[in-house]
């Protein structure tokens, strides 16, 4: 099995994490016969020792010839450095071998997305960033459609993500996008994180947690995921709770950055994601096991949320059509 070659290059003043969970993610994904998928290789402008923002280097074994040549490039942050890049600011070479091509993609983490910016590759696409970096970032880059408020921004060949944790949501939806849910969702599950945040969801929320005597959403959360083959309403989440609709989705938000019922339907989305790609269950028996309803309504939400129908769906990650 050929493996998709995945180049992330590091600067001096790397972050760590964001090196390392790229290989923690992409680089233990396997396929269901146990095969890995993705070959991770740590890149430089030169091969060099690299300075990292801990108190230890790195060595970056493979050059720009190996960025140019891989299937999917992927920036982390260097913050003593990215913000410091104006346009045109990157060498004719790192540009060159960032430059996506048909069948090729490039992302960042964090402020990464200020390399991808620098080198042009940003000019009139949708971006983001680290919300902390989100105003320097767009008075530096003005083409650049600027969007702080969302985890990240997948704009076909390039895609953005905003900080540490959000790279994690976006390596996971690389793998999603290429080898679909089920393998996502087995890297999730070992590197114990949630499966699926969606790209929109807001970056910064205001009550991550619970504060002391507050109540919380969660319970309704864990209820509605038991119960997920059930028409939910609005009303019976908050009152799970013991809330009115209007606290309890205030608060639902605060929470999760989401309304409940987009919350509800992104969770449904998922399941039936699993499904199609596990079992050879019809679109009707899915869409019931997974609170749509009817095959119409699962049809429906399934080509606004994924883009494709479930049946395109599976064909693409189980080679057959129901």
């Amino acid at each position: 099995m050929t493996r998709a070659t995945v180049a992330v290059l590091v600067r001096d003043g790397v972050l760590p994490m964001e090196l390392g969970l790229v290989h923690q993610l992409l680089g233990t994904a396997r396929a269901p016969s146990g095969d890995l998928l993705y070959d991770v290789r740590t890149c430089a402008p030169r091969p060099v020792r690299i300075r990292t923002d801990a108190d230890f280097p790195i060595y970056a074994e493979h050059g720009l010839d190996a960025v140019a040549a891989a299937d999917t490039v992927i920036v982390p942050a260097s913050h003593a450095y990215d913000e410091e890049l104006e346009p045109g600011g990157l060498s004719p070479e790192l540009v060159s071998a960032l430059t996506p091509r048909e069948g090729r993609r490039v992302a960042s983490i964090c402020t990464g997305a200020f390399v991808l910016a620098a080198a042009g590759l940003l000019d009139g696409r949708r971006a983001t960033t680290h919300w902390l970096s989100a105003d320097r970032f767009a008075r530096t880059f003005p083409a650049v459609k600027v969007d702080a408020d969302v985890l990240y921004v997948d704009e076909g060949e390039v895609l953005t993500s905003a900080g540490e944790a959000a790279g994690i949501d976006l390596c996971l939806h690389l793998i999603r996008a290429d080898h679909g849910a089920a393998v996502a969702a087995e890297v999730a599950r070992r590197t114990v994180v949630p499966p699926h945040r969606e790209g929109g969801q807001a970056q910064y929320i205001r009550r991550p947690l619970a504060e002391p005597r507050v109540a919380s959403t969660a319970g309704a959360r864990a209820w509605a995921l038991a119960h997920l083959t059930e028409p939910l309403t609005l009303a019976e989440l908050a009152g799970v709770e013991s809330m009115s609709v209007r606290t309890f989705s205030r608060r639902f938000r605060e929470e999760t950055g989401l309304t409940p019922m987009r919350w509800l339907t992104q969770r449904r989305l998922d399941r039936a994601r699993e499904l199609l790609e596990t079992t050879d269950h019809t679109v009707d028996r899915i869409a019931t096991e997974t609170g749509f309803g009817t095959a119409a309504s699962l049809r429906q939400h399934f080509a606004a949320g994924v883009g494709v129908s479930p049946g395109v769906y599976r064909a693409t990650f189980r080679g057959s059509r129901t």
